[in-house]
């Protein structure tokens, strides 16, 4: 098979099952703390380094926010089962960026690699999810090439990849919809939270062998679960939620 068909083949099978597959990096990050307790430890229970990797991993949502709330309905966002682009994105974020969904993504998960404070793990970490979201950015691509044609050949030619530019800002032909971003986003972010926290577990029941949770820890938890169930709540048992065209 031709090289280019194989990395479009690779990248609609990863893209199916992007949802689930980066789930197996956490083995090998609970392998870091068991291996290395020694620098983890004093990096999963820092009052200063937790919230800076928090803090990453939020930067990350808040990109993933920033796309989501302007892009229409009809647009690639968590669905898995195939590609969809009704129509192209070419204003707001996409202005900048062509995958401002995968860069979301990347920070988020970058805090949560960064978290051990293991230096060559976040670094192979950085370089499997490149690896990874690579062929389904082709796969990406080559869909919206067939679908929108000279039209995306321009966009792409004038828009980075990955690293956004900083300037050439296009402002959304739509409003920013918080609704949206909440109805779409809340699984990411009680995700997120949640990995920390276990992370902070973890460290304390290797070293201490004792199952523990660091108060700071234990806030943020809490009030995730709560903004969780009520958003869940609401998207399930409501149409609070939903908004027309988004």
């Amino acid at each position: 098979m031709p090289l280019r068909e194989e990395f479009e083949r690779d990248g609609n099978w990863l893209f199916q099952r992007r949802s689930w597959l980066p789930l197996f990096l956490y083995p090998f990050v609970i392998a870091v703390i068991y291996f290395y307790p020694g620098i983890a430890y004093g990096h999963l229970t820092s009052t200063f380094w937790g919230p800076l990797c928090l803090a990453v991993s939020l930067l990350g949502l808040g990109v993933r926010a920033l796309t989501v709330g302007f892009t229409p309905k009809g647009t690639s966002g968590r669905n898995t089962e195939q590609q969809v682009a009704e129509t192209l994105n070419e204003t707001g974020i996409y202005s900048v960026v062509r995958h401002p969904l995968y860069l979301g993504n990347f920070l988020m998960w970058l805090g949560i690699m960064l978290f051990p404070g293991v230096w060559w793990f976040a670094t192979i970490g950085a370089l499997a999810y490149w690896l990874y979201y690579e062929r389904i950015m082709y796969a990406e691509e080559a869909f919206l090439r067939h679908t929108h044609s000279a039209r995306y050949e321009a966009w792409a030619s004038r828009t980075p990849t990955f690293l956004p530019r900083l300037g050439g800002w296009v402002p959304s032909r739509l409003s920013f919809c918080l609704r949206n971003v909440l109805k779409r986003e809340y699984n990411g972010l009680f995700a997120a939270i949640t990995s920390f926290v276990l992370l902070n577990a973890i460290a304390h029941l290797f070293v201490d062998w004792r199952f523990a949770i660091d108060f700071f820890w234990q806030v943020v938890f809490g009030v995730n679960a709560v903004v969780f169930v009520v958003l869940r709540t609401l998207k399930k048992q409501t149409k609070i939620l939903d908004t027309e065209g988004r």
